[in-house]
């Protein structure tokens, strides 16, 4: 169902649905798709656009959680493992396994033998063998340039990685496959409820809706995974266990690729504060990541890098890659994501809070918030089998039913690499024959996108802004010098009729576009603080 059509039906005679979804992150999208799946009549709402928040600013890896695992987290980290291991199966080419380079120095804990025992049980926890031991020379094979002053040993692994806002963006497209209406920029302003305080309904106001009437539908199970603002929705509400979120954010810098070139993930631990950092590659760039600081800005404000959070990570590179000579000047862009993380209150430093997801019930209102965006289908399917209750819960598909649905068999078109045919595959599952079929197969230079994938986001996955085209239907702004500006021209003439903007309409959403990518995306200037 397209947006406008839908907006129309949800606007007209008032709706009734199984289950109601607030926040289109990857754990709101992950409780529609299993929703959709098992039958169930959904609606998604997101009050900016899909993956938006943390779910499009993480640190793009799939992984188990060795932290864990250290703090005998077994179960945990099992979990993780495991659902690592499907996603990667059902999802090639969207999830792909990506090798781990962690060097041990001399003086620096951990030593290489503890790390090995270590991994050797995160493998027997994945039903795997990935990891090994390197010499210095075998290291430097693996990672050219890394310094090797102090260096013992190197351990492997092997976890995996992802482009956060497509794996959001394949979930909506798979549960709208299976029936559910899901929409963007659309925000939840009440929950309804009748006089035994049970949750009946929802009020909720589209974008375009602005001074006019709210549209109602009713429910009788509210999903609240509005992530670092979850716990506003359901302070709305009486209950006796709030939730507490502590917004914490994580930034990165992004590197060209040539100037430091890696093929794995190198990891080590901060000096400053014994945080690991890691350099991987990604989208043809070099990302360096992540901090994990308090976050005191507005949540409805985009999050930004600050001065600090720079010299902390280019600290780090310098660390480990001495003759690369990594400048600000090198910098393609930057961004921070802020994680809703559930805190007890107790004064705990940033990285040692504990990153479990919670879940809360209120009478039809069920509020998750934290976790990681590895589990995020268990932890959907826990949120949903709480919201049908006892009765209900054998509703809820099995636990085996792939969350991905395989891309039909097709040969791969003459010309087009065989890596760009299995991204495909992964990002647009079923429709990614369409999307070559409807659209211009052609590489927009240097990128590795195909313009066929911007006409197809366009056509099909709700863009109401050009930020929405830039940075999650594709990365163009984070990978391209200036954020793309350059190629804005070439963009507008392949992509304004099909989005039906005039020329008024799109040089607000240009100006609009690149003031978001100065103030969030890029290098903040001498003088400004940024962040939050």
């Amino acid at each position: 169902m397209e947006r406008q059509q839908a907006l129309d039906s949800l606007n007209g005679e008032t709706q009734s649905f199984d289950v109601v979804v607030i926040g289109g992150g990857i754990t709101g999208a992950g409780v529609a798709r299993e929703a959709a799946g098992s039958g169930l009549k959904t609606l998604l709402v997101e009050q900016k656009d899909f993956a938006w928040g943390s779910s499009s600013r993480s640190s793009k890896m799939v992984h188990g959680g060795l932290r864990y695992l250290a703090g005998g987290h077994i179960g945990l980290t099992r979990d993780a493992v495991r659902e690592r291991e499907r996603m990667m199966h059902e999802a090639p080419g969207l999830v792909d396994p990506l090798p781990f380079l962690m060097p041990h120095y001399r003086g620096n804990f951990p030593g290489p033998g503890l790390f090995q025992i270590l991994l050797a049980l995160y493998d027997r926890l994945a039903g795997t063998r990935s990891h090994q031991k390197y010499t210095q020379a075998e290291t430097l094979q693996w990672i050219p340039g890394l310094t090797l002053d102090g260096l013992r040993a190197t351990s492997r692994f092997t976890d995996a990685v992802t482009d956060d806002a497509r794996l959001v963006q394949r979930l909506i497209a798979e549960a709208s496959q299976d029936g559910a209406v899901c929409l963007n920029y659309v925000t939840a302003t009440a929950i309804d409820r009748d006089n035994t305080g049970a949750v009946c309904g929802l009020q909720l106001v589209p974008e375009e809706f602005t001074g006019e009437h709210a549209i109602s539908v009713t429910t009788r199970c509210v999903i609240n995974a509005a992530g670092a603002w979850a716990d506003r929705l359901q302070k709305q509400s009486a209950t006796d266990s709030p939730l507490t979120i502590r917004p914490l954010r994580g930034s990165h810098l992004v590197i060209p690729w040539e100037k430091l070139p890696v093929t794995c993930a190198v990891s080590l631990l901060h000096p400053a504060d014994q945080r690991p950092v890691f350099a991987f590659p990604w989208a043809g760039t070099t990302v360096l990541g992540t901090t994990d600081l308090e976050h005191q800005g507005n949540l409805n404000q985009e999050p930004a890098i600050t001065r600090e959070e720079v010299d902390y990570l280019l600290h780090i590179a310098t660390r480990l890659f001495p003759g690369a000579g990594i400048k600000q000047a090198n910098v393609l862009s930057t961004w921070a994501g802020v994680r809703p993380v559930v805190t007890e209150g107790d004064g705990k430093a940033p990285s040692q809070e504990n990153r479990e997801h919670a879940i809360r019930q209120d009478h039809g209102l069920i509020s998750i918030a934290g976790g990681k965006l590895t589990t995020f289908r268990p932890m959907a399917r826990q949120a949903l089998a709480m919201a049908l209750g006892d009765h209900g819960k054998s509703q809820l598909r099995a636990d085996q039913q792939p969350v991905f649905t395989p891309p039909p068999h097709a040969r791969k078109p003459a010309g087009l690499p065989s890596l760009t045919w299995n991204r495909l595959g992964g990002y647009y599952g079923a429709g990614r024959q369409a999307l070559l079929s409807e659209g211009n197969s052609a590489e927009i230079p240097g990128t590795g996108t195909l313009w066929a994938e911007l006409e197809w986001a366009c056509r099909h996955e709700q863009v109401q802004h050009l930020d929405d085209l830039m940075l999650r239907r594709s990365r163009l702004g984070l990978i391209l010098p200036d954020g793309g500006e350059p190629l804005l021209p070439a963009i507008r003439e392949r992509c304004q009729g099909l989005l039906g903007w005039d020329d008024q309409h799109w040089n607000r959403e240009q100006d609009r576009y690149l003031a978001i990518y100065r103030g969030a995306y890029q290098l903040p200037q001498r003088g400004e603080a940024h962040g939050g």
